[in-house]
C-alpha cells in the first residue's frame, strides 16, 4: 500500500493500493475497503485513482458520492 499524501491535512484516508480494475483504500481508523469496476463502477474508481495519486479529495469523494458502495470490506 502507498501512503496517502493528505495535502489538506485532515483526511480520513491513510493509504491506498491501485490495481487495473480496483482501488483499495485504508482509512486512519484501520478499516480497509476495496472499490472495483463492478462496484461502485468504472467511472467512480478511475476518479478515486486520480484523487489518490493527487493526494487530495479522496476521503471527501468517498463520503459524498460512494458511501457504502464498495466491492468488499477487507478489514
Amino acid at each position: 500500500m502507498k501512503r496517502y499524501k493528505n495535502l489538506e491535512g485532515n483526511s480520513g484516508v491513510y493509504a491506498f493500493e491501485i490495481g487495473t480494475d480496483y482501488i483499495k483504500v485504508q482509512f486512519r481508523e484501520g478499516s480497509l475497503y476495496k472499490y472495483s469496476y463492478l462496484n461502485p463502477g468504472i467511472k467512480a474508481v478511475e476518479r478515486m485513482k486520480q484523487l489518490a495519486l493527487a493526494g487530495r479529495g479522496l476521503s471527501t469523494y468517498i463520503s459524498t458520492y460512494i458511501r457504502k458502495r464498495y466491492a468488499a470490506k477487507l478489514r
